[in-house]
């Protein structure tokens, strides 16, 4: 197994840790998480730079990227829910979108098409990444204000209230914008009986 798979893998098993890290009690947990989080999303942009310059694009790589990609994004979006990060319909949204192109890609396989993630989608995992990040930041940020190891933290509520909401439109939209567009390129490939 190449090194961009190996990458891939290894987002998986940072997820598996993130959801046990943010699900649990244990003190300075959304510190843990947060840097789970930080580096599973730094594989995601490692394994498709070394595929590329290093010509190890295979079709295992173009499948499970953006598997992993949706694994890690799924669960981030569902262990903050109950955290108070964003609504659940939110969630709900951008899972389902998720749920879409996976369908897509699996139908795609099964008629012998290999589809890759687009540059839309990559965008939107990367501001759906940058949103995640954000409340993770806030919420270690809030355990280390409570532990006093840093203090001052009264613009807290305003960043996750404003700060938030703008970041959670931006990638709502981007997640609807890249879901429809790759159905809508894809299209042939669905067909109604």
């Amino acid at each position: 197994m190449n090194l961009p798979n190996q990458l891939t893998l290894a987002r998986l098993i940072l997820t598996a840790g993130f959801v046990v890290v943010l699900s649990s009690s244990w003190r300075f947990g959304h510190v843990i998480g947060v840097l789970l989080f930080a580096i599973a999303g730094m594989t995601d942009y490692l394994d498709g730079e070394i595929a590329r310059k290093r010509n190890l694009v295979t079709n295992f790589g173009r499948l499970m990227d953006p598997v992993a990609d949706k694994v890690m994004m799924a669960a981030a979006f569902i262990c903050l829910v109950p955290l108070h990060a964003f609504p659940a319909w939110v969630a709900v949204v951008i899972i389902s979108r998720e749920f879409l192109i996976t369908g897509l890609r699996l139908l795609a396989a099964s008629q012998g098409v290999v589809l890759p993630a687009e540059r839309m989608g990559k965008h939107k995992t990367a501001w759906q990444i940058v949103t995640v990040s954000f409340f993770l930041g806030l919420l270690a940020l809030a355990e280390l204000e409570r532990a006093g190891v840093i203090t001052g933290l009264y613009w807290w509520a305003h960043a996750w209230h404003y700060g938030g909401a703008v970041l959670i439109a931006l990638a709502l939209v981007l997640t609807l914008y890249s879901g429809l567009g790759y159905l809508w390129k894809n299209r042939s490939l669905i067909s109604v009986s």
